[in-house]
């Protein structure tokens, strides 16, 4: 393993713990040997990083484990609900799928842990993701295994180790270790990367992705092998494939690559678009089989989101939200470490990277946390590199001089302090919230349906209606139980004056539901689930027909709406 040449002087200490210089440019025919890494260890996950892959796999395995709570509806309704149809048969295909905007590529991925489940006759409520069985001993709630939170968890671990491999290749081993601590203490990494969204795969591919391109960008500086850049142009298409907004990375990455290779030519036509354009064919195959007809899924979802704007339906934010709130939040207290990172160490390609990202996210109206979440990695990498270069501080120079030697003793335990301090304030800072959101925080839309897939499972369920705002619930891969269920539609109009009957319930709830069911219409079903903050306007409404059955807390402090502190579930009186 090629290493940068230190003065015989420093000790053995350290040796180990000096952070990488990437800012040293002035000796550019030196630059190979600035780098630890090696070409073919790079290639196979030694004996240490499979160890740490263990250790990984462990940690997510508990934090899918631990994610109980609501975040967002795609988490369900574009994976496992898709899935759960495709497997058993029976599931809500939102009008995405009727408008061909989505690939089945990512949904089959739980399609197949469904059938192994029913294969395994395991395909119960002990074992279907959201139909977690609840014991109740001695006061002590015990959850069941998730098993599609548990296989994303899988990903998540291999996101992991190509997190420390991409930060050991660009800066060091030692910088490459507190990378993988502030992945592992970052709460919304915590909070969302074990979910089943899209963008948690593309956050997982990306980051591999960009770790085989820039290894071949070093393996091009000793030999004309490219193998990796094919390997990572096959990862960048399979992201595109899972999230064609992943294309807003490649651009970038591929554009740098463009710019410093000798055949542009070659790059274009014999290694980007071949690779490209097999991916792209085999996955319009797998989406021709699944549609019943030629849909070119890409084209679909950048022409509503990019070109009409479709997206702005569900809200949009201002300009700048991205820069002053949305990341901000994402990367909390890791920020100014982040910052410290990015300007110490002058990688100026990653660091690009992170705001060519975020400023053609900007431009689009609607905006998410989870659209930026693959760039969250390599926000955490530079406070890696900000923590290594504050650890690099509490090992000085071995100087002969007593005073300067008592001097730099002297130093070295402030700077040791000021290390402590940062890992007990990222760790108070982080810890705490990621346990309460994935714990506590929006927890009631889950366990209401644990409990209906309970109820329902000894037949005391026959329909069911979500008074609520549309996909505020999971559905039937959390039920996995077939009933009728109604909830009230938002499928986006093509004129901008409609109201859809989410909307219209949120604006008047009791009128809306004298005006959409009369009673003879509500005696249908046998359960309805609302959330309290409409059951005080429904509550008359509802009485002469319907009881209480259940009541689950859901939040301490309102999100986007009016405080939804619990989640109430009423049924239909006796002899009604």
């Amino acid at each position: 393993m090629s290493r940068r040449r230190r003065p015989a002087e420093r000790t053995t200490d350290e040796r180990a713990y000096t952070v990488h210089p990437l800012e040293d440019k002035s000796d550019k025919a030196a630059d190979s040997q600035s780098r630890s890494w090696s070409g073919s260890s790079s290639w196979l996950w030694d004996r240490e990083e499979r160890r740490i892959w263990l250790i990984c796999l462990v940690f997510r395995a508990i934090n899918g484990l631990m994610v109980q709570t609501y975040f967002n509806p795609d988490e369900h309704w574009q994976a496992l609900e898709v899935a759960h149809r495709l497997s058993f048969g029976y599931g809500h295909l939102t009008w995405e799928w009727k408008e061909g905007i989505r690939s089945y590529l990512h949904p089959l991925i739980f399609a197949l842990l469904y059938k192994i489940l029913a294969i395994l006759h395991l395909d119960s409520s002990l074992a279907m993701a959201s139909s977690i069985t609840t014991c109740h001993t001695k006061g002590v709630r015990v959850y069941m295994a998730e098993a599609p939170r548990v296989l994303q968890s899988i990903f998540a671990s291999f996101g992991d180790v190509y997190l420390y491999k991409l930060s050991k290749l660009v800066f060091d081993e030692h910088v490459a270790k507190w990378a993988l601590f502030c992945q592992m203490v970052n709460w919304f990494m915590f909070f969302c990367i074990t979910r089943t969204f899209s963008n948690s795969l593309e956050t997982v591919l990306t980051t591999a992705g960009i770790f085989y391109w820039f290894l071949a960008i070093e393996s091009s500086k000793k030999s004309k092998m490219h193998s990796s850049r094919k390997l990572a142009l096959t990862i960048a298409a399979l992201a595109c494939a899972v999230r064609p907004t992943s294309a807003i990375t490649w651009l970038y990455v591929g554009l740098i690559d463009l710019f410093q290779v000798q055949s542009k030519l070659k790059f274009i036509f014999i290694e980007v678009i071949p690779v490209g354009s097999l991916v792209l064919s085999l996955t319009c195959l797998l989406d021709r089989l699944m549609y019943q007809s030629w849909v070119i899924v890409p084209f679909n979802f950048l022409k509503f989101n990019f070109l009409s704007s479709g997206g702005d339906y569900y809200g949009t934010h201002v300009f700048h939200w991205y820069f002053t709130q949305g990341f901000p939040s994402m990367v909390w207290t890791f920020l100014p470490f982040s910052i410290i990172g990015i300007v110490k160490s002058r990688e100026r390609k990653l660091a690009g990277l992170i705001a060519w990202v975020l400023g053609l996210y900007s431009v689009l109206g609607h905006k998410e946390f989870r659209f930026v979440l693959p760039m969250l990695p390599i926000t955490l990498m530079f406070s890696g590199y900000c923590l290594a270069s504050m650890e690099k501080q509490t090992y000085p120079s071995n100087s002969r001089s007593k005073n300067t030697r008592a001097t730099s003793v002297s130093e070295k335990d402030g700077n040791k302090l000021k290390l402590k301090l940062a890992i007990v304030f990222l760790v108070l800072t982080n810890v705490p919230m990621a346990i309460y959101m994935t714990s506590v925080h929006q927890r009631g839309t889950e366990d209401v349906m644990y409990y209906l897939s309970k109820e329902a499972h000894k037949g005391e369920v026959s329909s069911i209606l979500f008074l609520m705002p549309c996909h505020s619930t999971p559905y039937y891969s959390s039920l996995h139980y077939n009933v009728t269920m109604r909830f009230l539609d938002c499928t986006p109009s093509e004129k901008r004056d409609v109201v859809d009957e989410s909307d219209q319930f949120m604006l008047n709830p009791s009128d809306f539901v004298k005006s959409k069911f009369s009673d003879s219409l509500l005696l249908n079903f046998s359960h309805l689930v609302l959330f309290d903050a409409e059951e005080r306007q429904l509550k008359d409404l509802l009485s002469s027909h319907f009881v209480e059955a259940k009541r689950f807390f859901h939040s301490h402090f309102k999100v986007d709406r009016d405080l939804q502190s619990s989640v109430v579930v009423y049924i239909k009186k006796e002899g009604t």
